[in-house]
């Protein structure tokens, strides 16, 4: 079941072995587009001792041209303490492609397979914990995601494009009849573009607070208020604010709906505990 809740392996196949030989197995990763990169590993070595401590040893290694990794190894350990169970890895590997795989390594491939070791490893906790398929885990998390990028675009966008770059006529009409002097257009424009830039990036940066996303429903009703109260021949307009506005809260709301229990690589020690 390793494959179901890792995200660094899309399948592991252990092989048969008769009696004393050590446990060998093939995994593959998908990597997009069709493409998967296959390995090989081998167990070398478990051991228990009477405090119920755990571990298990294994070395890994591809001979697939796409794969950036050439050899490894590592462990798993299994440490009971008052509060359960806490389990750990280590790793390390030697990469291919001389000089520029150790460089993509370095800046791309090493920070990313660390995180995917902890957001899996949250993952698994979930699975045990609450009872949490990883499948299920997985969805809402990319729900969440793609959710929560759409409404930072979003905001984006108006902000820049219509209010900052452009200062189309709609806003500037919508400003008017809210009672906006002709002198005072352009700074309010500007000003209301910004904000709208800055709350994008607090989407972002904020990622898993759930504050900005109450922020935007209460500023979409707010705002398909004001427009029915000062300008409400744009609700019956082609891409109307009230379509978007709706939309717009809507994909907030769901956010809001996946975002308990959601894995997080936050949640998992990324270097050893200091003693």
């Amino acid at each position: 079941m390793h494959g179901r809740w890792d995200l660094r392996f899309s399948q592991i196949d252990y092989l048969p072995r008769a009696a004393g030989e050590a446990q060998k197995f093939l995994y593959s990763t998908r990597i997009g587009a069709g493409l998967q990169i296959r390995g090989e590993g081998e167990s070398t070595g478990e051991r228990d001792d009477s405090s119920g401590q755990r571990t298990s040893a294994l070395k890994f290694w591809s001979k697939d041209p796409k794969s950036l990794i050439e050899f490894g190894s590592g462990y798993w350990q299994y440490v009971p303490d008052e509060r359960g169970i806490r389990f750990l890895t280590a790793y390390d590997y030697r990469t291919r492609f001389g000089a520029l795989g150790k460089i993509v390594d370095r800046l791309v491939f090493r920070p990313l397979i660390g995180w995917a070791t902890a957001w899996s490893f949250d993952r698994l906790r979930l699975w045990i914990e609450e009872g949490i398929p990883p499948e299920v885990s997985r969805d809402r998390a990319l729900i969440y995601g793609v959710s929560r990028l759409t409404i930072a675009f979003i905001w984006l966008y108006h902000g820049a494009v219509p209010k900052l770059l452009y200062h189309n006529q709609d806003e500037i009409r919508m400003l008017t009849d809210a009672g906006v002097s002709q002198s005072h257009l352009p700074t309010w424009i500007s000003l209301f573009g910004w904000l709208e830039v800055s709350f994008a990036l607090i989407l972002i940066i904020f990622w898993r607070a759930r504050w900005p996303l109450w922020c935007t429903i209460a500023a979409m009703f707010a705002a398909t208020s004001a427009v029915g109260i000062n300008s409400p021949s744009y609700l019956t307009a082609a891409f109307n604010p009230l379509t978007l506005n709706l939309a717009v809260a809507v994909l907030a709301a769901i956010g809001l709906l996946v975002e308990e229990n959601l894995p997080t690589a936050k949640n998992c020690r990324r270097r050893p505990r200091e003693n």
